[in-house]
């Protein structure tokens, strides 16, 4: 009832090869053992140690770099404040002449 009908495949050629057999015809395989876990390798290297000045460094640079990325944000939100306040500006006197001109007044 619900079985797919696999359409025959065009080949570039013209010759038509149909497909035979179905998707639910192959054997189903036994199932793999789970794989055992492996306890996990000592590293050679030793354990990060933060001493107070790394720590001091550490939170220093942070909070630069937090700083410099809000300035950057505010710039560009500034930039695209400024952008559109002089579009709505441009967009008034855009208006402003074509209704001088639609009414006919010749003020030049």
């Amino acid at each position: 009832m619900l079985r797919p009908k696999i359409p025959v495949n065009d080949q570039p050629t013209g010759e038509t090869i149909p497909l035979t057999g179905t998707a639910l015809d192959h054997q189903p395989q036994p199932p793999t053992p789970a794989p055992t876990p492996v306890a996990p390798a000592a590293s050679a290297r030793p354990a990060v140690q933060l001493t107070p000045g790394s720590l001091a460094l550490l939170v220093g640079g942070g909070t630069a770099a937090v700083l410099v990325v809000g300035a950057v944000l505010v710039s560009m939100l500034l930039a695209v404040a400024i952008t559109a306040g002089s579009l709505a500006v441009t967009a008034l006197v855009v208006r402003s002449l074509m209704n001088d001109h639609a009414s006919g007044s010749k003020r030049f």
